[in-house]
């Protein structure tokens, strides 16, 4: 068993990375919605700087606004008061420049279009050469392990496997940064444990910085470097949990080691603090 530095105690407020270059830097970010019933309150006071190749889990209740954070990186909702930069620019900038690549809850796949087809969808807006637009499907298959499958349609694939070709395409635009919105919510419990597995392994190959929504203590403690526990609305941070177990390959049954669960009891009991469940 590999030897794992105990947590690391961390103030809201001192959560900014020293050593590594900030892919993401929030600083003092709100947003609130006006609707007809009157404004709601998304996110408040928002501080938080995320590394680059780091892998950061937002976990908390529903409703309070995981996935309305990772949307403000993406440039697809505005804050109304706070900065954020990505890659030391404005989100709107960094979509511009197709810095990230997105995975939605669901794989939103064209089902008349085929695997290969729908993973080159963005590099064929993007107006790359054919050449090159096969070259990236045929790497990006590779990577997500669904070689052989380029001429399948959608509905002939696993739910599982359908979420694969998704993240495909989000890196087939070769971003340096991979968001992830639950994206194996709505999967059963072995399918995602070895998704999990998977998705480690490509973050060892790519070297991405991963930001991903999940409301699992497990999947999160399982799969990050950094764990942001966020409570209701508005959403803001109750702690930022550092995980020190290996970067290098992690074992499903890591998940039954004390310092695994030392990690994962720190996460349900922030999440307990920042939320009461006799509501």
């Amino acid at each position: 068993m590999a030897k794992v530095i105990p947590l690391e105690t961390r103030s809201m407020t001192e959560a900014r990375p020293t050593s590594r270059t900030s892919v993401i830097d929030i600083s003092k970010l709100s947003l609130t919605f006006e609707t007809t019933d009157g404004p709601v309150h998304a996110l408040k006071d928002i501080d938080l700087a995320i590394g680059k190749g780091d892998f950061v889990s937002f976990i908390g209740p529903s409703g309070c606004g995981k996935t309305t954070l990772l949307r403000v990186i993406a440039d697809l909702e505005r804050q109304t008061a706070g900065s954020i930069t990505v890659n030391g620019t404005t989100p709107e900038m960094a979509r511009l420049n197709r810095a990230y690549g997105y995975v939605f809850q669901a794989p939103a796949l064209y089902p008349w279009r085929t695997i290969a087809r729908n993973v080159a969808l963005p590099l064929e807006i993007m107006g790359l050469p054919k050449s090159e637009q096969d070259t990236r499907v045929r790497r990006n298959m590779e990577l997500v392990n669904l070689q052989g499958f380029e001429k399948k349609f959608p509905w002939q694939l696993s739910g599982g496997m359908q979420q694969r070709a998704s993240i495909a395409r989000a890196l087939a635009v070769e971003p340096d940064l991979l968001l992830m919105d639950e994206p194996f919510g709505a999967l059963d419990e072995i399918v995602r444990d070895h998704l999990n597995e998977q998705l480690l392994k490509l973050w060892a190959k790519t070297e991405k910085t991963v930001v991903f929504v999940t409301h699992s203590i497990p999947e999160a403690v399982y799969l990050s470097t950094k764990i942001v526990v966020m409570s209701p609305r508005p959403g803001r941070i109750h702690d930022i949990v550092e995980s020190n177990l290996p970067r290098g390959p992690r074992p499903l049954d890591i998940r039954e080691t004390p310092e695994f669960l030392k990690i994962a009891h720190r996460v349900r009991e922030g999440l307990r603090a920042g939320h009461s469940y006799d509501d």
